[in-house]
């Protein structure tokens, strides 16, 4: 019996929401506590803190619930199905072809380029930390018998150093994964995935890849060609591709791109 509907969670975890609402919670309570029984100018300047940490709170518990309904798949907006199936696009594998997937969560992008490629098989990689403990390879693995998906695999996989050969794909993508590995190196991390990419292989990595993150990606560009890379191209996701400017400005994307092309 083919097993329920699939579920790719939500990379805005739950529990981020309803902490910020206990937290500011709890500070308006300690606020309005020192504002009534304190006393002095300490507790006056402790009551003032506390609100505006309560303030703070509270709004980003709201952005948490605004960013959790943009990019739910059952949502009316369903902003993270539609960035997943619009990078797959670019993946095309030939007959007997391997693509791989770095960073995989729940297997979203793994599946939908495994859907487009049924010539051949997508491999899902990622090390499901804590940090998105709703995130595993066995969530990975029931998503796709739910979607009815066999031309799949999922193994752990770290993107600072994968697992795999030099030239072991045909094609390689990964979405929304390099700018949430802190203290690395971004063009370092795209250079490691692209090391797994066989000659004449297409690539499309997804990512919030500004300046301040990525540093100058045009020039990295200028590197890829040199290198021997074809059709390298950085598309701007927040221009209506994806989502307009004003969502990846509220949702702090903005910098969100493709970088796609052929080895």
């Amino acid at each position: 019996m083919k097993p329920c509907k699939a579920n790719y969670e939500n990379w805005v975890p739950k529990g981020m929401a309803t902490g910020f609402a206990a937290g500011a919670a709890a500070l308006a309570a300690g606020s309005a506590g020192l504002a009534v029984f304190g006393k002095g100018k300490a507790a006056k300047t402790a009551a003032a803190v506390s609100a505006l940490g309560a303030v703070g709170c509270g709004a980003w518990a709201a952005w948490c619930v605004y960013a959790r309904r943009q990019f739910s798949y059952d949502g009316a907006r369903q902003l993270s199905k539609q960035i997943i199936e619009g990078t797959a696009e670019y993946i095309a594998l030939p007959e007997g072809g391997v693509g791989l997937d770095v960073g995989c969560g729940s297997g979203a992008l793994t599946i939908a380029c495994a859907k487009r490629n049924p010539q051949g098989r997508m491999v899902g990689c990622d090390v499901w930390g804590p940090e998105y403990a709703a995130f595993s390879q066995a969530l990975c693995e029931a998503n796709a018998a739910a979607e009815g998906v066999e031309n799949v695999t999922f193994r752990e996989g770290n993107a600072v150093k994968l697992p795999f050969a030099d030239e072991s794909f045909d094609a390689v993508t990964s979405n929304y994964v390099y700018h949430n590995i802190m203290g690395r190196n971004k063009q370092q991390l795209l250079l490691e995935t692209l090391r797994v990419l066989k000659k004449g292989g297409t690539f499309a990595i997804h990512d919030i890849m500004s300046r301040q993150r990525y540093g100058d990606m045009n020039e990295f560009m200028k590197e890829l060609r040199l290198m021997g890379y074809e059709k390298v191209e950085l598309i701007d996701t927040t221009d209506g591709k994806f989502m307009s400017r004003a969502e990846a400005s509220a949702m702090f994307l903005t910098g969100s791109a493709l970088l796609c092309g052929v080895k």
